[in-house]
């Protein structure tokens, strides 16, 4: 992941990746996917750089963005802590342990900690339903959590 970027590395960078993928059926979905991967984010600068590549409006490009959940507007933390908030983790005790991990990290969702080691976001369903509640950190996912399992993984996240 690259931070601290200029625009013009971004773009460049951008158009690599785009034209690495923009024969493929669909590309869209896969040149965003790697555009995060590769800055942490989407930078709002590579929208028309993709847009353009593309053939397609800056708009449907910015819809497509804002859609999904998965794709950031701005850089996540070291970890991401993704809490499932769908209907099974929410009846086996989802809202609490929620709760709980706000209060520790001293965030809520959408949010990152001051000290940029955690960006904790709510995600609705990991398949994990018979396992309830879930969590995926930072793509490894946590089943049946209870107060001391999520204790150990915010403990983790601050190690």
């Amino acid at each position: 992941m690259n931070l601290h970027l200029s625009s013009r590395d971004i773009g460049i960078r951008t158009l690599d990746i785009v034209s690495e993928r923009k024969s493929l059926e669909g590309p869209l979905l896969p040149i965003l996917h790697e555009i995060q991967a590769e800055f942490g984010y989407v930078p709002q600068e590579a929208l028309p750089i993709i847009a353009r590549e593309l053939n397609l409006s800056r708009a449907e490009v910015h819809g497509v963005v804002t859609f999904y959940h998965d794709y950031r507007d701005h850089p996540a933390g070291r970890h991401v802590l993704k809490l499932c908030r769908a209907e099974a983790c929410q009846s086996m005790g989802g809202d609490q342990l929620a709760e709980r991990v706000k209060t520790l990290l001293g965030i809520d969702f959408h949010q990152t900690t001051l000290d940029g080691a955690v960006t904790l976001e709510p995600v609705y369903c990991l398949g994990l339903c018979s396992a309830a509640p879930a969590a995926m950190l930072d793509g490894e996912v946590h089943g049946r959590l209870d107060a001391d399992a999520v204790d150990g993984l915010v403990a983790e996240v601050r190690a």
